[in-house]
């Protein structure tokens, strides 16, 4: 059935590009004589000057158009840094049209004029969220922006899903940060949005990217100039929700004849609270309640949190680029809690109380270190080498004393601590080789590996000592290498252009459990590999719809702490452990999307699971439940989504998106178990242009019910913000006002289905803040030198850099 789908597809594509016109037309864009890539080039009607069609300028600076009517046109050409030019072509008569960009660097007391960037940008392959064009992100977190973007949800747990589907592998600066759960949840809430330039939303990524990821990647870029001289930007921003934030950061860069260094620093303070009510019913055989746990906690905590990064490009010539960076974190959590456990009969009346009383200590150390060399072997050839080196130290110190509220009552308390070290290495190399006018072959391999040391040691007081307690404690290390090969093709034919990509990933790990006095050790291990093809076929109907299939195969692999089976305490009667059976999952994805000018993009996807990742919640007794994580069936995911860009006039602009899904869940637990899920979520951003100082933004998004595990429905949530920004200081400052969550609706609240057990709970943050923000541009640009044979600083503007 789908191979003769995909027949049909490709012989109707055929049909219709040998029946088109063969009018083309070749740009070629420069400075200085030398070619730009990437610049954006625009045919508009000279009438209105609206949008025929766009291409991007390749690595000689050359934009194809094909297939074109007949007349003359507008072309406007835009690139970062330079002035905006248009010019005027008539075809046929004109086939190659060569246009010189001057740079736009205007010394205002020694300040670089920057202009906007819409709030989405469409690519191949990939939705582009341009964070700072969004008043509303002034004052927040990555972890922030990201649960604001459309198709993209963060559970309770803090877990990332996008387009419906859990799995998504986040990177920073094309590197994968390689952890997962409440440690990746820890890392992107300790990034200021201040820092990130771009966030990349790439739901079927090529050959090229790792095959991790089932749901795709998300890739945070964060802020680096290039241009001459000594630049920076200095953003303080101070928030009040029900307790006070402020996130800062700096950004400097220096670059001068062959050296190009930077730096990009944040510094956050947040304190905030979460406050959670769950109502837990327990049942008999016969379906009757038993017993009922009610439990009210308030958690409160004070983060301070310093991330970094630095390094240097050294373009030796022409072909050779070195450069190495130095990325860091420190993050350190304090905590504290109360909670009450009300036991209740099966008629509603209190039987007992027990009060627990939590404190916690979480320190978080990351650094990574890269070095790179990129070799242009030719005008058409290109090599790259990325040598990695990351480690995390993570130490967790817990401490729970629960209080029987009684007369007579015991008092009984537990200590954990729970350090964490986990080293990874990491190379790969790249090759380019650009053939004809849009050709591409890519190949590369990729080598990694990562060790762990986990230690889990508690111990309990019963009122009188402290003892150790044997039966949780534990020691894991853990052991796990990847090799990856691919190789890739990409081509365009008249209207009708294509990529093909195949990967091999190769996966073995040893982990090894170390016994005590009451567990023995234990020890298992894995071997796993598989081939990943991936592609896309787009054909342009004509100069303002365009149609695209894309699939591909991913996988996700088991986060190496989720297999550790230590016991993780959450409250007296709430348990988090892992799962060393845990198995990777596999994921087909199929994507067909249609897009109008850059007015209207609709995508219609379909996923089968394999092997899916599902939280388990498990009734141990003496009214206590514990959550794992584990393979539990098959999901299948059907998803629609529609974006929309307009403006209805000069100074308001809207972006509106919805994406609904539909989720059907096959799995066993204990029983076969087959449930399904239709969702909705909708966002909407719009921009308004007050004057040429003053801008403004209200925003928000809806998410409708939805599941993401079998044993868990989650109710409707959303959020409205608002948002403010005014120019000063002849544009060199800019200071930004705005409200998030402004009605305080972003909940989180479900029912989640347990053996024997059903619970309702809701989840609430310091959501609803108010913060002030100001950034301030400054730097010096150094006037171009004259061209030489020696002259990198040109060379710096195509090569690029980590």
């Amino acid at each position: 059935m789908l191979k003769s789908f995909l027949l049909g597809c490709l012989l109707l594509l055929s049909h219709s590009v040998f029946c088109q016109g063969q009018n083309t037309l070749s740009i070629a864009v420069q400075h200085k004589q030398q070619p730009i890539d990437n610049a954006v080039v625009k045919l508009l009607k000279p009438s209105d000057s609206t949008v025929v069609t766009t291409a991007i300028s390749n690595t000689k600076g050359i934009a194809n158009f094909s297939d074109l009517p007949a007349g003359k046109f507008l072309v406007q050409v835009s690139f970062t840094g330079f002035a905006t030019n248009i010019t005027t072509v008539e075809i046929p008569a004109e086939t190659l049209v060569t246009i010189q960009l001057q740079a736009s660097v205007s010394t205002l007391q020694d300040v670089t004029v920057v202009t906007k960037k819409p709030f989405l940008q469409r690519a191949q392959g990939k939705t582009i969220v341009n964070v700072e064009a969004s008043v509303t992100n002034a004052g927040t977190t990555v972890l922030e922006v990201l649960e604001k973007l459309s198709g993209v949800m963060v559970d309770k747990a803090g877990a990332i899903n996008m387009q419906g589907k859990t799995g998504v592998l986040v990177m920073i600066d094309d590197k994968p940060t390689y952890v997962s759960g409440t440690d990746l949840n820890n890392l992107l809430s300790s990034m200021s949005s201040q820092q990130v330039d771009q966030i990349e939303l790439i739901t079927n990524p090529s050959a090229k990217y790792d095959a991790n990821g089932n749901a795709g990647i998300i890739n945070i870029k964060t802020k680096k100039n290039k241009q001459a001289g000594f630049n920076g930007i200095a953003t303080l921003s101070a928030g009040q929700g029900r307790y006070s934030k402020s996130n800062n950061s700096l950004v400097l860069n220096y670059r001068n004849g062959k050296l190009n260094t930077f730096l990009n620093y944040s510094m956050n303070y947040n304190k905030g609270f979460t406050s959670i009510y769950a109502w837990r019913e327990y049942y008999n055989n016969s379906g009757a309640v038993t017993a009922i746990l009610e439990q009210p906690t308030y958690l409160q905590s004070d983060n301070v949190n310093n991330t970094f990064k630095t390094g240097l490009d050294f373009y030796a010539n022409k072909k050779i680029t070195i450069g190495a960076s130095f990325t860091g974190s420190i993050i350190n959590r304090n905590g504290s809690g109360e909670a009450t456990a009300i036991w209740r009969k099966a008629n509603g009346s209190i039987d007992s109380t027990i009060g627990t009383y939590s404190n916690s200590f979480n320190k978080f150390r990351n650094t990574a270190t890269n070095i790179y060399l990129k070799n242009a072997l030719t005008t058409t050839q290109d090599i790259s080498v990325d040598l990695d080196f990351l480690t995390y130290n993570i130490g967790n110190d817990q401490g729970f004393n629960n209080v029987l509220l009684a007369t007579g009552g015991y008092n009984n308390a537990s200590h954990g601590n729970i350090p964490s070290r986990i080293n990874i290495w990491s190379a790969k190399a790249d090759y380019s080789w650009r053939f004809g006018s849009v050709g591409k072959l890519e190949a590369g391999a990729k080598s990694s590996y990562i060790n762990t040391d986990n230690i889990a040691a508690y111990e309990q007081y019963d009122g009188t000592t402290w003892k150790e307690d044997l039966g949780k404690s534990n020691h894991f290390l853990y052991k796990e290498s990847i090799n990856a090969l691919y190789a890739s093709i990409e081509q365009k034919y008249k209207r009708l252009s294509f990529q093909l990509g195949m990967r091999y990933e190769y996966t073995h790990y040893d982990a090894n459990q170390l016994g005590n006095a009451i567990n023995k050790d234990s020890s298992f291990a894995r071997n796993y590999d598989g081939l990943f093809p991936s592609g896309y076929i787009s054909y342009q109907a004509d100069s303002a719809n365009t149609f695209t299939f894309t699939a591909g195969r991913r996988l996700d692999r088991p986060a190496f702490q989720k297999l550790n089976p230590f016991v993780f305490i959450i409250n007296k009667y709430t348990n988090q452990r892992g799962n060393p059976f845990f198995l990777p999952q596999f994921t087909w994805n199929f994507e067909l999307s249609h897009q109008y000018k850059q007015l209207l993009v609709t995508t219609v996807s379909y996923s089968v699971i394999k092997n899916y990742f599902s939280q388990i919640f498990l009734n141990e007794g003496n009214g206590i439940l514990a959550y794992t994580e584990g393979n539990v069936g098959q999901m299948q995911n059907i998803s629609v989504g529609e974006t929309v860009q307009f403006s209805p006039n000069n100074w308001w602009s809207v972006t509106a998106q919805a994406m609904y899904n539909y989720k059907k869940f096959i799995g066993f637990l204990g029983n076969n178990v087959t449930t399904n899920v239709s969702q909705l979520s909708a966002n909407l951003n719009n921009q308004f242009k007050i004057n040429s100082a003053l801008s403004a933004e209200l925003s928000g998004f809806y998410i409708t019910g939805a599941r993401n595990d079998i044993q868990e429905l989650l109710r409707p949530t959303g959020q409205l913000s608002a948002g403010i920004s005014m120019n000063i200081l002849k544009k060199k400052g800019t200071v930004k006002l705005n409200v998030r969550d402004m009605f305080y609706t972003q909940k989180m609240e479900g029912d989640t289905e347990f053996e024997g057990a059903n619970e309702y709970f809701i989840l609430l943050r310091d959501s609803r803040v108010v913060n002030l923000a100001f950034t301030y541009r400054f730097g010096k640009p150094i006037k171009s030198a004259k061209r030489n044979s020696g002259g990198a600083t040109d060379e710096m503007q195509r090569a690029g850099s980590n």
